[in-house]
């Protein structure tokens, strides 16, 4: 067989994940495995165990409930925010998520929220560009939730002074992003006013960078973008419900704003380069919340342990079950996952 075609074939079957960086994927598995030895360090495993025989499973199934109907909302959300841009199904909407999630479970670095982009993108006939887009300005909006409940819980609770640091820091970088993100909308309604959407630009990046900007644009100028704010709310307040639930399962008779410290904690932990499933981080950070309110360390870690796994279970099954009717396989989704770089460059331009 000729050189050449040796070659092409070693190309063809080498792994999809070969050029993709590698720096992030060994950053998140060192991260995780140093929260695992920091949080299990001094953990008395029988103790522990005593606490789980213990657990009030009827907590255990409202706090799942709580957090299921949590992603349920996401979807909806999602339909609302691409809503000017076509007819999304709520149900197509809602099963992306739960797709996107089994990702998150299986893969590090979180690359669910293009997988979920991308199956929404196939089945309701958007552009990929426009999907992931929106899963920007949803995180863009939780951003914004998640620092007006800081500085809220800031005034009730007393923090210690490195949390302080991290709300105040927080709070100025989200005011500076959305000064930005205003200012790109007001500049766009100046600019286009009422015309279409401008052609793509002979400049490349040019052009990709006004489609972005038109998009963004459209999602929050429409009266659709409201609702998908006030949906917004309930996504937090479910997850909040979930965990406290889950505290009062495992014998923590804490405040429900103790619950809500908690999840802001891991949420902004778990936003780091992490292992599937956040697994470590999820961990560390769930104990880091607990100390503030001197839970004892065993006790916080057999806690954490605990409600990962219960609260994880439910997504495992959901998420599965959605990426088989989505129509993917383990294998297929792997394929999607490893080839998103090359996706995601080719769909920012407008479209």
């Amino acid at each position: 067989m000729p050189a050449d075609r040796l070659i092409a074939l070693n190309t063809l079957f080498q792994p999809a994940d070969s050029d993709r960086p590698r720096v992030p994927r060994i950053l998140g598995y060192a991260l995780a495995f140093v929260c695992l030895v920091w949080v299990l360090r001094d953990f008395h495993i029988v103790r522990a165990l005593h606490d789980i025989a213990n657990v009030n499973w009827k907590w255990v199934l409202v706090g799942m409930l709580f957090d299921v109907l949590s992603y349920g909302v996401q979807g909806l959300r999602w339909k609302f925010l691409l809503t000017p841009f076509g007819k999304v199904r709520l149900t197509r909407s809602i099963r992306a998520v739960y797709a996107g999630l089994f990702a998150n479970l299986v893969f590090p670095l979180r690359p669910g929220e293009f997988l979920r982009s991308y199956l929404l993108s196939n089945s309701e006939n958007i552009t990929l560009g426009r999907a992931i887009g929106s899963v920007g300005v949803e995180r863009l909006v939780d951003l914004v939730i998640a620092t007006a409940a800081l500085a809220v819980v800031s005034l009730l609770v007393e923090l210690p002074r490195r949390f302080k640091r991290v709300a105040d820091t927080l709070g100025i970088a989200t005011l500076v992003v959305l000064a930005i993100i205003v200012v790109l909308i007001l500049y766009l309604e100046l600019k286009l006013g009422s015309n279409p959407a401008p052609e793509e630009s002979p400049r490349r990046l040019t052009g990709r960078f006004m489609g972005a900007l038109t998009a963004l644009h459209a999602m929050g100028t429409a009266p659709s973008f409201y609702p998908a704010v006030l949906t917004s709310l309930l996504i937090p307040l479910c997850q909040v419900m979930g965990l406290w639930a889950m505290m009062r399962s495992y014998g923590l008779n804490l405040p429900l704003l103790a619950a809500v410290v908690v999840l802001l904690v891991i949420n902004l932990g778990v936003s780091l380069p992490n292992a599937p499933a956040n697994v470590g981080s999820y961990q560390f950070f769930c104990v880091l919340g607990l100390s503030i309110f001197q839970v004892e360390k065993t006790t916080a870690t057999g806690f954490s342990i605990f409600a990962f796994l219960a609260l994880t279970f439910p997504f495992a099954l959901l998420g599965f079950a959605a990426l088989l009717r989505s129509g993917l396989s383990l294998r297929s989704m792997r394929e999607k996952v490893t080839g998103f770089p090359g996706q995601i460059s080719k769909s920012v331009a407008p479209s």
